[in-house]
C-alpha cells in the first residue's frame, strides 16, 4: 500500500470518528433543548439578548470602565506629582499653607505632611479593585517614590502616602475622580430594561402560542371523535389560515360521512320495501319446506342488509359523554353468561371515560360476540390511566393465524377455516369494532391469549 493509499485511510478513519461525535453531541443537544414550541421561542429569544448584554457589557467593562478609571487615576497622580514638585520648588512656605490652599481650591485634593516615619506597612490588596491597580501602576510610572494607598477605608475618599526625602504627604482625593463610579447605574439600566422587554415579549408570545394550542386541542378532540365546541380562528394570519383549513377539512369529512349515510339509507329504505313485498307474498303462499327456507333468505337478507347499513353510518351523530366503563363491561359478562358462555370482567383505574357510549359498546360487543361464536371461556379486562383506556378480550378459542390478523379487519372477509364462522356471519364485526375505535382516535390490535385462543385489545386516548 503506497503512502497516498495510508493517507486517505487515516483522512476517512478520522472523518467517520468525527461524523460519529457530531452525531452523539447532535443526540444530546437534541436530548437538552426544550420539545415545547413556547419554551423554544423563549429560547430563541432570550439566547440572542443573554448574548448581546454579554457582549455590551465586555466592551463596556474593557473599552470604557478601565480606560475611564485609567485616565481619572492618571490625572490625579499627575496632580499629586505636580503638587510634590511645587513643595520642592518652593521652599519658603515653611508652614505648607499655600500648597494645601492650592491643592484644596485648584485641584479638589485635601494635602496634609507627616512626619518621615508616619508610614504604614504595606496591606493585602483587594483582588478585584480595578482602582487599586491602577493607581499602583499610575504611581509607579510618574512618581518614583514609596507609596501607599487606601481604596477601601472610607467610601468617599482615596487615601495616598507618598514618602518624601523630608515628610510623608498624605493626600485625600474624591472616589469619583479617580474612578468611573456611574457603571453600576449603567449595568443596572442595562438588566433593568432587559428585564421588562422579556416580559413584554413573554406575555406577547403567549398570546401568539395560545391560538396553536387551542387548534391542536381542537383537532386531538376531532380525532377522537368529539366536538369541538367555541373553535374559531385566532391569532397570527398563518394560525388563523391553518384554522380555516382545519374547519373546511372537518366539514369535508362531516359531509362526506352524511353522504355516504344518506346514500346507504335510501339504498336500505328500497330494498326493505322489497323485502316487505317478498314477506308479504310468502305470507300469503301454503307453508311447506320450499316457503320456509324463503323466509331463511328473507331474513338472512334482512339481517345482512342492516350489517351493511350500521357499517356504512359507523356512529356518525351520537355525541360524546362521560361513561362508566366499568358497568358497560358488566353488561357485556352479563349478556354472554345468559348466552351459556363462561365470562369474567375486571377494570382497574378511574372508570368513567369521555366515549360515545352506544358506539363504544357496540364496538366492544362485536369483540365479546366473536369470541363467545368460538369459544366457551372470556376474560375481559379494563385499564383507565392517564392517557389510554385499554381493554382487551380474550377467549379460548381457536384463534386467528398471525398472517391473517390485520385481513380479518377488512370488510366482508370471513376466515371460515381459521375462526369456522357459522354462515350467517357477514364479515363486518371486527371491521365495525376497528372503524368505532378509530374514530375515538384509537385502534384495535390482535395477539395471542394466555387463554390459548385470541386477544383483541382496544385502545382509545381518554
Amino acid at each position: 500500500m503506497s503512502t497516498f493509499d495510508n493517507g486517505m485511510t487515516v483522512l476517512r478513519s478520522a472523518s467517520e470518528r468525527m461524523s460519529a461525535a457530531n452525531r452523539v453531541m447532535g443526540r444530546r443537544f437534541n436530548e437538552l433543548m426544550p420539545k415545547g414550541l413556547y419554551a423554544r421561542a423563549l429560547l430563541i429569544m432570550i439566547v440572542p439578548m443573554v448574548i448581546l448584554q454579554s457582549v455590551v457589557a465586555f466592551v463596556f467593562m474593557e473599552r470604557h470602565w478601565n480606560t475611564v478609571t485609567r485616565r481619572l487615576s492618571a490625572v490625579v497622580v499627575q496632580d499629586i506629582a505636580a503638587l510634590i514638585d511645587v513643595y520642592k520648588t518652593y521652599p519658603q512656605d515653611k508652614d505648607r499653607t499655600q500648597i494645601k490652599a492650592i491643592a484644596q481650591q485648584r485641584l479638589g485634593l485635601v494635602v496634609d505632611f507627616l512626619p518621615l516615619g508616619d508610614m504604614p506597612p504595606p496591606g493585602p490588596k483587594p483582588f478585584f479593585s480595578l482602582l487599586d491597580q491602577t493607581l499602583s501602576v499610575q504611581i509607579g510610572r510618574q512618581i518614583p517614590r514609596p507609596f501607599w494607598i487606601d481604596t477601601v477605608g472610607r467610601s468617599n475618599l482615596v487615601e495616598i502616602r507618598i514618602q518624601l526625602d523630608d515628610t510623608v504627604m498624605r493626600i485625600f482625593a474624591q472616589r469619583s475622580a479617580a474612578y468611573a463610579s456611574n457603571s453600576e447605574i449603567f449595568l443596572f439600566w442595562m438588566v433593568g430594561t432587559s428585564s421588562i422587554l422579556l416580559i413584554v415579549a413573554i406575555l406577547f408570545l403567549r398570546n401568539q402560542i395560545r391560538p396553536i394550542l387551542k387548534l391542536a386541542d381542537a383537532a386531538e378532540s376531532f380525532g377522537k371523535g368529539r366536538e369541538v365546541p367555541n373553535f374559531r380562528p385566532r391569532g397570527a394570519r398563518e394560525v388563523r389560515r391553518a384554522a380555516n383549513s382545519f374547519i373546511e377539512m372537518k366539514a369535508r369529512i362531516e359531509r362526506a360521512m352524511e353522504q355516504r349515510t344518506a346514500m346507504l339509507a335510501g339504498v336500505s329504505h328500497d330494498l326493505r320495501t322489497i323485502l316487505t313485498r317478498f314477506k308479504l307474498e310468502l305470507a300469503l303462499l301454503e307453508d311447506g319446506p320450499e316457503v320456509e327456507g324463503m323466509r331463511k333468505d328473507i331474513d338472512e337478507m334482512q339481517a345482512m342488509l342492516e350489517a351493511y347499513l350500521a357499517f356504512a353510518r359507523g356512529d356518525s351523530g351520537e355525541p360524546a359523554q362521560p361513561t362508566d366503563m366499568s358497568s358497560a363491561l358488566e353488561e357485556l359478562r352479563s349478556d354472554a353468561e345468559r348466552h351459556g358462555h363462561k365470562a369474567t370482567v375486571t377494570f382497574h383505574g378511574l372508570p368513567i371515560v369521555t366515549v360515545k357510549p352506544a358506539a363504544f359498546k357496540r364496538c366492544l360487543a362485536n369483540l365479546v360476540s366473536n369470541a363467545a361464536r368460538h369459544a366457551n371461556d372470556i376474560a375481559i379486562t379494563g385499564h383507565r390511566d392517564h392517557r389510554y383506556l385499554t381493554v382487551t378480550v380474550d377467549d379460548d378459542g381457536p384463534g386467528i393465524p398471525m398472517a391473517m390478523r390485520e385481513e380479518v379487519f377488512k370488510p366482508f372477509l370471513r376466515l371460515d377455516d381459521a375462526r369456522n364462522q357459522d354462515e350467517g356471519g357477514t364479515g363486518l364485526g371486527l371491521a365495525i369494532a376497528r372503524d368505532i375505535a378509530r374514530s375515538h382516535g384509537g385502534d384495535i390490535t390482535l395477539a395471542d391469549s394466555p387463554m390459548g385462543g385470541l386477544r383483541a385489545v382496544v385502545r382509545v386516548p381518554v
